[in-house]
C-alpha cells in the first residue's frame, strides 16, 4: 500500500499505561490521559511502547490499549501500537489484530535479547512490514535491545513501500543526515533531550516521554520548526531542560513520568510492573529538585505538586502475566 504524506503525526507521546495500585490497567484512567495530551496539543499517541511498559502487557491488553486510544483520539491523534516481539511470529500476530483493532501505524522495535545479524532484522522488518497494511516506524534503540539498525540496514528497508519513517535513540546525528539525504523516509526524536537538534536538522517529529507530563511545550517546539523560527523553539527547549532531566536521567522514564503525574492528581497511582520498581527514596528526592527548577512551563503547574514516595514504592505482580516469549 501506498502512504502519502505523514500519516503518523508530528508530537507523539510515548504513552505511559496508567495503572491501579495492585498493578492492573486503570482503564478509566488510560482513556483521561490519553484525552488530556491530545487537548494538550498531541497529534500521535503510541501506545504498549517501551513507556507503556509493553514487556509487561498481555497481548489483551495492549489490543485494548489500541482499541481504547482510538475511541478516545475518536479523530484527534492517530493511534500508533509500538512493542511488538523478539519472535517475528509474535510480532507479526500482534501487528495484524492490531491493525484489525483500529491502530492507524505499526512501530516496530528490533529484536531484543537474541541479538540477531543485519540479515535477521532486515527479514525481521520486512515480513513483518508485508504482513500489514499500515505505514511502519522503525525503533532503533540499541541501548534496550543490543544491536542497532545500521546505516546500510536501514537504506535497504527504506524500499519497502510500508517502512516510512525511524524512531531514533542513536543520537548519532550525522548517520540521520545521511539517511535523510539518501532516502525519503521520516525521522522522529526517541531522545527527549535531542528533540531540538533532531528537528534542526530535518526530523519530522517525536516520540517522547516527557510529553506525558507536559505536550504542550512540544508542540510550540514543533509549530516554531515548521515556520523556521528557531528563537521560539530554543526558547521553549531551554524551559523543557530541567523536566527532561528529571524524567529522563536517573531512573527508568517510565517510573519517573508515573512518579510526577501521580504527584500532579494526573493519574490515580504511581504503579509499575515488576521487574520495574518506583523511584528509592534518594531517587525521589533527586527528581523533586529537579523539578524544582523547571520554570513557566506550559500546561504544568508545580506549584500543586504533591509526591507520594509510598505510593510509588516497589512494584506490582498482575493476575495476568504478559505473553513475552
Amino acid at each position: 500500500m501506498t502512504h502519502s504524506g505523514n500519516p503518523f503525526g508530528q508530537v507523539l507521546v510515548a504513552l505511559v499505561t496508567p495503572m491501579t495500585a495492585d498493578g492492573e490497567v486503570d482503564w478509566p484512567a488510560v482513556e483521561k490521559h490519553i484525552d488530556d495530551v491530545i487537548v494538550s496539543g498531541a497529534d500521535g499517541i503510541v501506545v504498549t511502547g517501551t513507556t507503556g511498559e509493553t514487556s509487561t502487557l498481555t497481548d489483551p491488553e495492549k489490543l485494548r490499549l489500541v482499541e481504547v486510544g482510538k475511541d478516545v483520539a475518536a479523530g484527534r491523534a492517530k493511534i500508533i501500537t509500538g512493542g511488538g516481539s523478539n519472535e517475528t511470529a509474535h510480532a507479526i500476530e500482534l501487528y495484524q489484530k492490531s491493525e484489525k483493532a483500529g491502530a492507524d501505524g505499526i512501530m516496530i522495535v528490533t529484536p531484543y535479547y537474541n541479538k540477531p545479524t543485519q540479515a535477521g532484522i532486515l527479514t525481521h522488518f520486512r515480513l513483518v512490514a508485508d504482513a500489514t497494511d499500515l505505514p511502519v516506524i522503525l525503533y532503533d534503540i540499541p541501548g534496550r535491545t543490543g544491536v542497532p539498525i545500521t546505516y546500510e540496514t536501514i537504506l535497504r528497508l527504506a524500499k519497502h513501500p510500508n517502512i516510512l519513517a525511524v524512531k531514533d535513540a542513536k543520537g548519532d546525528f550525522s548517520e540521520v543526515s545521511r539517511v535523510l539525504n539518501q532516502t525519503d523516509l521520516m525521522y522522529f526524536s526517541g531522545d527527549d533531550a535531542n528533540v531540538l537538534p533532531h528537528l534542526a536538522i530535518g526530523a519530522t517529529g517525536l516520540i517522547g516521554v516527557t510529553a506525558n507530563i507536559a505536550a504542550a511545550p512540544y508542540r510550540v517546539i514543533v509549530d516554531a520548526v515548521n515556520r523556521g523560527d528557531l528563537a521560539a523553539a530554543t526558547a521553549q527547549h531551554k524551559k523543557l531542560e530541567p523536566l527532561v532531566r528529571a524524567v529522563m536521567t536517573h531512573v527508568p522514564g517510565t517510573v519517573s513520568a508515573k512518579y510526577i503525574l501521580h504527584g500532579l492528581g494526573r493519574i490515580s497511582s504511581p504503579r509499575v510492573r515488576l521487574p520495574l520498581v518506583g523511584p528509592e527514596e534518594w531517587e525521589a528526592a533527586i527528581i523533586e529538585d529537579e523539578l524544582a527548577l523547571v520554570k513557566d512551563v506550559e500546561g504544568v503547574d508545580f506549584s500543586n505538586f504533591r509526591p507520594d514516595r509510598n505510593a510509588a514504592a516497589g512494584g506490582a505482580l498482575p493476575k495476568v502475566p504478559g505473553t513475552t516469549r
